[in-house]
């Protein structure tokens, strides 16, 4: 299950996706997942699902690997459904004592999954087309601005992409941790929820342990190899934007409007076509 993950992890293709500027890719993916809190009906889901697709397919990524990192949070998605499903007010269809169903609870938990499923195909692509040195590079390009009020581009880049490139590593640590309690009697099977919560605490302190030796190892060999921050520091491949991201940004520019267009579109102008 732990290996499903696919945020943080990298897959090698040569594709029209894996080419394009990371600074072009990171902001792309934030207008991404802004677009798929304003979409107000099915409609707009149906442009989304059509340009994810399109989008997955120029990017070569395995639709079963992308898919298979929504399975460890599947559990996550069913209880924000049916959180939405039961505690939304409105037009009451159905109840059975306090247990109410509503046709703005179906519609809000119905919206909700398609948010999370996305937002999460987003975030995977990202990380799964660009490597761990184009990232930290792209996201301190775009973070540059900012240190002339005292940011420090460079270090908080180098931060939040360590923290993305170690899930991988962490999560394949726990596995084998996992394994070896499993193989001294530990059940982590159990269907009893406190008896598997029990169960995990003996995970936490030997990951933890691991956790702190990695990152003193990495700290060392930076040390080693004279890593003084990015003062100084020049890049063998500078980051240019080219044709191709301009066509992405286009891309992104037409996907917007009809997300916009897909908003105004009512269930009143659709329906009498199926009726």
């Amino acid at each position: 299950m732990l290996r499903d993950i696919t945020l943080g992890q990298y897959f090698p293709a040569e594709s029209v996706i894996h080419r394009l500027d990371p600074r072009v890719k990171i902001m792309l993916t934030l207008a991404y997942i802004v677009v798929i809190f304003l979409i107000r009906n099915f409609v707009g889901y149906g442009v989304l699902f059509v340009a994810t697709a399109f989008i997955v397919w120029l990017s070569k990524v395995p639709p079963k690997f992308m898919l298979k990192g929504l399975r460890p949070l599947l559990f996550f998605i069913l209880l924000t459904a049916i959180l939405n499903l039961f505690m939304t007010d409105g037009h009451e269809i159905f109840r059975l004592g306090f247990i109410r169903i509503t046709y703005e609870g179906i519609i809000g938990a119905a919206f909700m999954v398609l948010r999370i499923t996305f937002l999460i195909v987003a975030s995977s692509l990202l990380t799964l087309t660009t490597t761990p040195i184009r990232l930290t590079d792209g996201l301190e390009r775009l973070l540059n601005p900012f240190k002339k009020i005292g940011l420090p581009a460079h270090e908080l880049a180098m931060m939040m992409t360590i923290a993305l490139r170690f899930i991988p590593t962490l999560l394949e640590e726990t596995d084998k941790i996992m394994k070896a309690q499993s193989a001294r009697g530990s059940d982590f099977e159990s269907r009893n929820v406190l008896r598997r919560a029990k169960a995990m605490i003996p995970i936490l302190v030997p990951l933890f342990i691991s956790a702190f030796r990695r990152a003193d190892e990495l700290a060392t060999a930076m040390e080693c190899r004279c890593y003084r921050g990015g003062e100084g520091r020049t890049r063998l491949n500078a980051l240019k934007m080219t044709e191709l991201d301009m066509h992405a940004i286009m891309f992104m520019i037409l996907f917007v409007v009809l997300i916009v267009g897909a908003n105004r579109v009512t269930w009143e102008i659709i329906w009498p076509i199926f009726y």
